[in-house]
């Protein structure tokens, strides 16, 4: 039995995946490296330089090179090895099936959402006593308000999230419950985003019962569309794209269709309605990596997981930066801040999706592991590398251009 998804009219809906994002990625790469850049010129001799530091961390970290994918569950995990997850799972939920699965996706799901950089002086003490920032803090965070309850609809079902219990999060309740500070410097960012974005979840799973529906409604349910459609992951992404494309406040909306994290560069030339338009689905692609682990967990792995792109934010677009791969032709640009649909931000993150699946093959070669999967390598990797720049070049590891956010995009 199959199920066709909600369609955008095309071609539209041609901008609803990995493929066109890649795609038109290297629209922007050409134009760059033929000089025609509106805020960037490429060094490509300095790729070999950032794929020997991508490889020196990746062994650092994984010296047998057996890298997980990237995605929420490794910030689940604390410094000393313990997944705490996991280890309240395996009490609480044990192997019930499909109750275990539909709880980790509910998981993913509101965490990866409140994944939105956080600022860099905010800090958050997890229930254990540890202390962590950025988005160790942030999953922290959401686990310990899953583990409480606080997205849940009934209390005796706490750990789980439906869309009745996300409705009833507030501004003032997340503060608290993520301990944002009293100052600008400690304070989370866009916490009123947050919170909307949980708000327009809850109405986008309300709107597709087919899909999230069941005796109630929360995002688990998913898992049993996946198994019945037969999906893999381009066709779950492409599927939240279109059912979650409305959420996005700052979102991208073209003759009605809601396309999220989708923006504007001239060097992408197309006939019809989706000229000079650019995808990347950031959020929605981490939480599909996100979810990829639980449907392996369970038998039914989602095939495809490398036709997805690379991640369009700072820690790997700060790689390329840091590494001097690019440089940015205003040379005051460190000290500017920027919008998210800026020339120079559109043209970053582009530049950071092509740039990685140039970048991966190199690592590859250099790690000697021919088969490592791009979300390993983002995990090794990339991610780390470039936070590992920023530690060393900017005060709080901060990334190095400021993006106005509001807690929903990066």
């Amino acid at each position: 039995m199959t199920e066709a998804a909600v369609s955008a009219p095309a071609p539209l809906a041609t901008l609803l995946s990995a493929k066109e994002a890649r795609l038109r990625s290297r629209d922007v790469l050409a134009a760059v490296e033929a000089g025609d850049g509106l805020a960037f010129r490429l060094d490509r001799s300095r790729l070999d330089a950032a794929a020997k530091r991508v490889a020196d961390v990746t062994r650092a970290a994984y010296p047998d090179l057996n890298v997980p994918p990237h995605s929420r569950w490794r910030h689940f995990v604390t410094p000393d090895g313990i997944d705490r997850w996991r280890r309240t799972a395996d009490v609480v939920l044990r192997d019930s099936h499909p109750k275990r699965i539909e709880a980790e996706i509910d998981l993913a799901f509101v965490s990866v959402l409140l994944d939105a950089g956080a600022g860099t002086g905010w800090r958050y003490r997890a229930a254990d006593g540890s202390v962590f920032g950025r988005s160790e803090g942030l999953a922290a965070a959401s686990l310990d308000m899953f583990f409480k309850g606080a997205f849940c609809d009934y209390p005796s079902q706490p750990l789980s999230a439906g869309s009745v219990g996300l409705t009833t999060i507030n501004p003032q309740f997340l503060a608290e419950a993520m301990q944002s500070g009293a100052t600008a410097e400690t304070a989370v960012v866009g916490i009123e985003g947050r919170c909307a974005l949980l708000h327009a979840l809850a109405d986008a799973m309300e709107a597709a019962p087919e899909v999230f529906g069941g005796p109630a409604i929360r995002p688990g349910h998913l898992y049993h569309w996946a198994i019945r459609t037969g999906a893999d992951a381009p066709r779950l992404l492409t599927e939240l794209l279109t059912r979650l494309g409305p959420i996005w406040p700052q979102g991208l909306t073209v003759d009605g269709v809601a396309l999220g994290d989708c923006w504007r560069h001239p060097a992408v030339k197309r006939d019809g309605p989706t000229d000079g338009l650019i995808p990347f689905h950031k959020l929605t692609q981490w939480l599909v990596y996100s979810l990829a682990e639980p449907f392996a967990n369970v038998g039914h792995p989602l095939g495809n997981l490398d036709e997805l792109t690379g991640l369009a934010e700072y820690r790997n677009g700060g790689l390329f930066v840091d590494m001097g791969v690019i440089e940015a032709i205003d040379a005051e640009a460190a000290s500017k801040t920027y919008e998210p649909g800026d020339p120079l931000v559109v043209e970053w993150r582009a530049l950071t999706l092509a740039l990685l699946d140039d970048l991966a093959p190199m690592v590859r070669a250099e790690l000697n592991a021919p088969d490592l999967s791009l979300a390993a390598i983002l995990q090794g990797g990339t991610w780390a590398a470039g936070r590992q720049l920023a530690a060393e070049r900017r005060p709080g590891a901060a990334p190095p251009f400021a993006i106005k956010s509001d807690g929903t995009l990066f």
